[in-house]
């Protein structure tokens, strides 16, 4: 049978078909072309038993590579050289199973989404596959489907999980490699249009709060308020539950402590709630119709608040486009540095994740003690430009 039939155009040139099919190079030698890769194999016998070995991913592993790598594999045999049994490669899913099971320091919301997206855009390709088959070709192509459906946060995501799943198989040995790691994002792939919070300037707080309050007890200005006192995110304001108010060593009053399973990075999170907050969380609780959330939905107790609420509060006052729920964080954290209170105080209140943790842990109870003293004067601070501005000019 005659050898080294190929030739680098016609490789080059080989297109994926309805179903996966083998070009003869000659010597056992093939290429394996499916809808996302091209692999490199040699078939050869040993005790009469037919046997396959990768070769390596085309064009990785060049056409002049593949060969070298058979006859060398053809000289072993006949000197005698059997290639040891290879030990059994997970595949990719059974690998990236393993992993997350390792992350005990992550939240089930975030394991989720991880396992979420790698199922969905990933595992029906190439889930089967033996991991250390998985070529950057094979992740490139997944990655520019999801850029021209404009997904370009979510592909960054992607990449980095499935990195991570790679990254502990190279640990293991089922991998030599990292093909995700060399994939620049910000080099391949569009970005979206960066949309900040709007949020309103110190001078302008007074007025807003003053139109708000206009608008009585409805449960997204109470919610509003809380979040502008609290500075907690959208998604946190909505999913509190009334089983999350309680007392903290340390503290003067009553506090929020959000579970780390609600919390991205499964840490716990300690909100000192201001004399002004504690009042809005009992009057809260008064009308939440014996709902498991502070703020439930408007026909659904057993659901929260819609996550627009606050944002159509804010808009029906007169300050779309000016001012937004998460925009309270902006205005806080400016207010706070401006009075001098310190960045590490500031960052834990935003539940920022601190640059060094082993200090970050140290000073928790010293950070705790600011947080409630700063929150209040912040509280005292509102309640100085609402009154301010309901008195009217001199």
């Amino acid at each position: 049978m005659p050898t080294n039939t190929l030739t680098d155009a016609q490789v080059k040139r080989l297109q994926p078909r309805e179903k996966p099919y083998k070009v003869f190079d000659g010597g056992g030698m093939f290429l394996y072309v499916t809808d996302i890769s091209k692999i490199w194999r040699v078939a050869y016998r040993v005790n009469g038993k037919q046997q396959t070995k990768s070769l390596g991913p085309y064009p990785l592993v060049s056409l002049a590579q593949a060969r070298e790598r058979r006859d060398e594999l053809k000289r072993s045999l006949l000197a005698g050289d059997v290639p040891a049994r290879r030990k059994a490669v997970p595949t990719l899913s059974e690998v990236s199973s393993r992993y997350w099971e390792t992350r005990q320091d992550l939240s089930a919301a975030y394991l989720m989404n991880a396992r979420n997206a790698l199922e969905k855009y990933v595992f029906g390709r190439f889930g089967t596959r033996p991991v250390d088959q998985l070529t950057r070709d094979d992740i490139m192509a997944v990655l520019t489907g999801m850029n021209d459906e404009g997904k370009f946060v979510y592909l960054r995501k992607l990449r980095m999980w499935l990195a991570q799943v790679l990254d502990f198989a190279v640990e293991h040995r089922w991998l030599t490699d990292n093909p995700a790691t060399g994939i620049r994002t910000d080099r391949a792939f569009g970005r979206r249009k960066v949309q900040h919070f709007a949020a309103l300037e110190l001078h302008e707080v007074g007025p807003f709060l003053a139109r708000i309050a206009m608008e009585r007890d409805l449960e997204s200005v109470l919610a509003n308020g809380l979040m502008a006192r609290t500075w907690l995110r959208t998604g946190e304001i909505r999913n509190l539950r009334v089983t999350d108010i309680g007392v903290s060593p340390g503290l003067p009053g009553r506090r929020i402590l959000i579970p780390g399973e609600r919390m991205k990075r499964a840490k716990d999170l300690i909100v000192p709630l201001s004399r002004q907050a504690d009042e809005i969380v009992s009057r809260a609780v008064l009308r939440n119709r014996g709902s498991e959330y502070m703020f439930p939905a408007v026909h659904r107790a057993d659901r929260p608040m819609s996550e627009n609420t606050i944002l159509e509060l804010i808009d029906r006052v007169g300050y779309k486009g000016r001012m937004t729920g998460h925009g309270w964080r902006t205005v806080a954290s400016t207010w706070a540095n401006e009075a001098g209170y310190r960045e590490d105080a500031i960052e834990r209140q935003l539940a920022h994740k601190p640059d060094d943790e082993v200090r970050a842990t140290y000073n928790r109870a010293e950070y705790l003690a600011e947080r409630a003293t700063m929150l209040q004067a912040w509280a005292d601070w509102l309640d100085q430009q609402t009154a301010a501005c309901q008195r009217g000019p001199a």
